[in-house]
């Protein structure tokens, strides 16, 4: 099995998501009462933290790719 980049907003997304599936199935379990508008945030707030998320690991990925470049054509013999 082929390893694969570690995606933290994706991760933050499925866990708001499977969140508000919890919320509407204990209120279809009549575990509790939960008004249609709760959702609502829950799910802007889940994407919102994900898409930042998101946005810092591509950077600090980015970052991190630049500086290894860097210091490979630094440590590379100049004829």
């Amino acid at each position: 099995m082929s390893r694969h980049e570690f995606q933290p907003g994706r991760l933050i997304a499925g866990l708001f998501l499977t969140l508000t599936g919890v919320v509407y199935a204990g209120d279809a379990g009549d575990a509790w009462d939960t008004p249609w508008f709760v959702v609502i945030p829950l799910v802007t707030a889940g994407l919102c933290l994900a898409a930042a998320a998101g946005t810092l690991s591509h950077t600090i990925r980015r970052h991190r790719r630049r500086a290894l470049l860097t210091r490979e054509a630094q440590d590379e013999p100049r004829p």
